[in-house]
């Protein structure tokens, strides 16, 4: 069976990103193991400056590194990543799961980002889109997305 990591740097607090989140949760589970892993902020002043983003963003790399599954294929969620359509994104969880790597891992980094160097770790950097976007809806978008990129590749008529 996949499974799926998800290391969020941030908790979600309002309920209608956490009540959408488990809804797709729920519609996971009978096709992958799904793991949310949720890393604190690093906290920073009101108007933080660069070197002070910077510092923060290597503080939360260094516990994002320590939750990444040994073996996963590991994908950052950044804007700068590469941009896939549902069909291309589901055929990289068939090709995943045909080759071997089996475990996926997701990072969504906290709202100032991720750390170069978690970027150059991932297998992949990828971008939902150009926009901006709130925090934690990406989180679910993210979800929305796994469990049409695993209908499609059920040929379910989720996707149309």
């Amino acid at each position: 069976m996949l499974s799926i990591s998800l290391i969020c740097v941030g908790r979600m607090r309002e309920s209608h990103y956490i009540s959408a989140f488990a809804e797709y949760e729920k519609r996971l589970k009978p096709y992958c193991k799904l793991e949310l892993s949720e890393l604190s902020e690093a906290r920073l002043p009101q108007n933080p400056s660069q070197a002070e983003i910077d510092s923060g963003l290597q503080k939360e790399s260094l516990e994002i590194e320590k939750s990444i599954p040994s073996g996963a294929f590991v994908i950052a969620l950044c804007i700068e990543g590469k941009q896939l359509g549902s069909a291309e994104f589901s055929s990289l969880i068939q090709k995943c799961a045909s080759t071997g790597k089996s475990r996926l891992c997701f990072i969504i980094g906290s709202s100032f980002g991720l750390d170069t160097r978690i970027k150059k770790l991932a297998d992949l950097c990828l971008s939902m889109s150009e926009m901006t976007f709130p925090h934690h809806l990406a989180r679910v978008m993210l979800a929305e997305q796994i469990y049409r990129g695993i209908m499609i590749n059920e040929n379910s008529k989720y996707h149309k």
